[in-house]
């Protein structure tokens, strides 16, 4: 059943008929984060197909939402199934499904891990109550002691997409055509390599003088020291004109388009979906053996593999795409057909959807 609610007229979210109501997304955290872009990116695929609505706070209004005040509706039936599925992707929204289950809902547990790491007594007792458990990678199955379904994160590849005219696509971003760019995008902390990425670019660009680089990402309040640090370590190499921190962008896809090469030097990540972006706008990755990064780069094919923490690996790998503009514009030309073979946002949600339905089929 297709979601027959959104946004009126004035760009606030309506109501939705909670009778008509077959999934909840609940989010019950404020500041954004990668559940909730998910959330965001899902929710309007999914309800083409079936009734779903968000519940709770920092969503975009033009999802189908349901309102606190309509919350004791969930205490009757959908008119069109036996129980609602509550998906929840954190501690606390297994929680809140359990809590209105054990009031009377009729609920139907599902549960997304990204996870990658072993789970505290307190999450392993939550996943045990769900009716379905869903995890983005084999690695992050590998920490679930339930059975689950792998279900791994896909992404926009209309938004994503190789630009017709690279040299275009950097001027439109007020950057010079003549050179070509490496990019490294995300969150500027130690967890997520920046300092990899400056160290190698460092290493990498004075040799190099028709390349320079890009960090494109925001350095939270706790993180401002760290960024400060490699900026005045880029100055200190005389690169502040090639090394360039452009923060955050919500055109992001746009910078994606503008690079001839991404690196992705995570030290620790939970699944990571920058190398997809890259890789879906025709940019070759060189991607350490984090996250699911093994599962969505193919070695040797759409980019490179490189152990974590490794800056001697990072810089050969990523030394020589620079160098080889043949394999690295073939290795581009492989990961577009990779990522829309493989991770459409569509197939994730349709993946999704049939979670659901095998917990209706059972009753």
């Amino acid at each position: 059943m297709a979601q027959a609610s959104g946004a009126d007229g004035n760009g606030a979210s309506a109501s939705v008929d909670p009778s008509r109501i077959e999934v909840i997304a609940p989010n019950f955290k404020r500041r954004l984060s990668g559940v909730t872009s998910t959330i965001i990116q899902l929710v309007p695929l999914q309800a083409k197909s079936i009734g779903i609505a968000v519940l709770g706070p920092g969503l975009p209004a033009h999802l189908p939402r349901l309102r606190w005040p309509q919350l004791p509706a969930l205490w009757r039936k959908p008119e069109s199934r036996r129980a609602r599925i509550w998906h929840a992707r954190r501690n606390v929204e297994m929680l809140g499904g359990l809590v209105l289950r054990g009031l009377g809902a009729p609920l139907k547990l599902v549960f997304t891990s990204a996870s990658q790491r072993q789970h505290k007594g307190w999450t392993k007792f939550l996943i045990r109550q769900m009716d379905a458990v869903i995890a983005t990678s084999a690695q992050t199955a590998s920490y679930l002691d339930v059975p689950n379904t792998v279900i791994m994160h896909g992404i926009d590849v209309a938004r994503f997409a190789p630009a017709p005219n690279g040299a275009k696509a950097i001027e439109a971003l007020g950057l010079d055509s003549g050179q070509h760019y490496a990019g490294c995008f995300g969150r500027v902390r130690h967890q997520k390599g920046t300092d990899l990425f400056v160290d190698a670019m460092i290493a990498l660009l004075p040799s190099r003088p028709g390349w320079s680089a890009i960090i494109a990402g925001r350095a939270t309040a706790e993180h401002k020291t760290f960024e400060q640090a490699l900026k005045e370590k880029v100055e200190a190499a005389g690169l502040a004109q090639r090394i360039l921190f452009v923060g955050e962008h919500t055109n992001i896809s746009d910078w994606y388009r503008g690079l001839s090469l991404f690196v992705a030097p995570q030290r620790w990540e939970g699944f990571g979906l920058t190398p997809l972006e890259a890789m879906a706008t025709g940019v070759t990755v060189v991607a350490t053996d984090v996250g699911a990064f093994p599962e969505l780069v193919v070695d040797g094919v759409t980019g490179m593999l490189i152990p974590r923490d490794d800056l001697a690996a990072m810089v050969a790998a990523t030394g020589a795409l620079m160098d080889d503009d043949a394999a690295r514009e073939a290795a581009g030309r492989a990961a577009v057909d990779h990522v829309r073979g493989k991770f459409p946002l569509e197939s994730e949600a349709a993946r999704i959807n049939a979670v659901y339905e095998g917990l209706w089929v059972k009753g």
